[in-house]
């Protein structure tokens, strides 16, 4: 009787690690139903709450970030790894792991560590162009790195023999056909018929400034009819924007009321705000053009799906490396990159107003993005965790 793969994945934080995790996750059972597969994370990050939600264990350890702002207790994270990579390498043999899959962020660490600890091969996935302080540490622990972009392999310690799979995407993303689902999408939201819908997407916490820019706009666009405002806020600050939409006379819709709301409504631009969006693949088929962060997983869906964008990359990102994330697609021209300093309702009004108006245009920027192995890369990085358990392959090898 065949030995079920047993596979543990660290990943943790913010949803750019958790959500290419479960990906690959979803591509290992796809691969082979009964596979055992289970997480390692912390109890501070938002895996907590989305790891369990989509049907997996979560193993928690005590870990501390990778952050010189942590100030003289930088200094305990030796310590901390140790101690993290102890109680990893315990769940490892509990769960019976065969591969250990590092997704980045500082909860994967003691994951590779452990793995390192109790002898049992590992892999990397490096998603930013720029790599994080743990997958650069990391990366000195096992032999096999895979990264989402080409560029990433300069930046890690044995990048030369890193195979570039993409970035790991959630299946309904891979496969999305946009026009398809508009329809669909359109009723979900309850967009009035002929409005154009920009998307403001600060991530899975929000992000404050594009959600302040948002309602900027909203108030400068209140009187027009043929816009519609789709912000998702997070979770904490969704009734202080729904408040200040109120306010500035746009009118704040709840996803019930917008369901209600007769189709032909043109009472001005419907500024909805959510605090999260859980059918982004809806979210991506009713928007014109999306505003958001420059997050890895970000970027691969754009190239994915064809959505133009605004991208505003996060400013404090380790190594500024949003901001070269954001330069895959705006170098291509699917997206503009805007700092994050300037982006105030002015300046998005001033850039968007033309898109909205110039469909062939925003039709040209859906096309630039090069969608590279985004689509395959949840398989293909399950490939490698498979062949590395010595498990058979169903689909052919593949190089760098």
């Amino acid at each position: 009787m065949r030995t079920p793969l047993s596979v543990v994945i660290g990943a943790g934080g913010t949803g750019g690690h958790i959500y290419p995790g479960l990906a690959l996750a979803e591509a290992l059972r796809r691969a082979d139903p009964d596979a055992v597969i289970s997480f390692i994370g912390t109890e501070r990050g938002l895996e907590t709450t989305l790891i369990p939600a989509a049907g997996y264990r979560l193993h928690t350890v005590d870990m501390i970030p990778f952050d010189p702002a942590l100030g003289a207790k930088r200094f305990l994270l030796p310590a901390a790894l140790l101690r993290s990579g102890a109680q990893a390498r315990s769940i490892l043999r509990r769960q019976q792991a065969q591969v250990v899959v590092g997704m980045g962020g500082y909860p994967s660490a003691p994951a590779i560590v452990g793995a390192k600890m109790a002898g049992l091969p590992s892999v990397i996935h490096e998603s930013n162009a720029v790599p994080g302080r743990a997958n650069q540490f990391a990366a000195r622990l096992t032999e096999h790195l895979t990264v989402a972009f080409d560029g990433s392999r300069a930046h890690l310690s044995g990048g030369e023999r890193a195979l570039t799979v993409g970035m790991p995407i959630a299946a309904s993303l891979a496969a999305l056909d946009r026009p398809a689902l508009r329809a669909e999408a359109r009723r979900a939201f309850g967009i009035p018929e002929g409005a154009r819908v920009v998307l403001f997407n600060g991530g899975s916490l929000g992000a404050a400034r594009l959600t302040a820019a948002a309602v900027g706009l909203a108030a400068r666009w209140r009187d027009r009819s043929d816009v519609h405002l789709l912000i998702k806020t997070g979770p904490a600050a969704l009734a202080e924007t729904r408040r200040k939409l109120v306010d500035a006379g746009a009118g704040a819709v709840a996803p019930g009321e917008a369901r209600q709301q007769p189709a032909d409504a043109a009472s001005g631009p419907v500024a909805q705000a959510v605090p999260y969006l859980d059918r982004m693949d809806l979210a991506y088929a009713v928007a014109d053009l999306v505003v958001c962060r420059a997050g890895s997983a970000t970027i691969a869906e754009l190239a994915t799906t064809g959505v133009p964008a605004v991208l505003v990359p996060y400013p404090h990102a380790p190594g500024d490396h949003q901001t070269h994330n954001a330069r895959v697609l705006s170098e291509a021209g699917a997206a503009h990159l805007v700092p994050d300093v300037e982006t105030t309702a002015d300046r998005l009004a001033e850039l968007i107003d033309p898109l909205l108006a110039d469909p062939a245009r925003l039709a040209v920027m859906g096309r630039a993005a090069d969608p590279g192995n985004h689509a395959r890369a949840a398989d293909l990085l399950a490939e490698t965790v498979i062949r590395l358990a010595g498990q058979p392959t169903t689909t052919r090898e593949f190089t760098s």
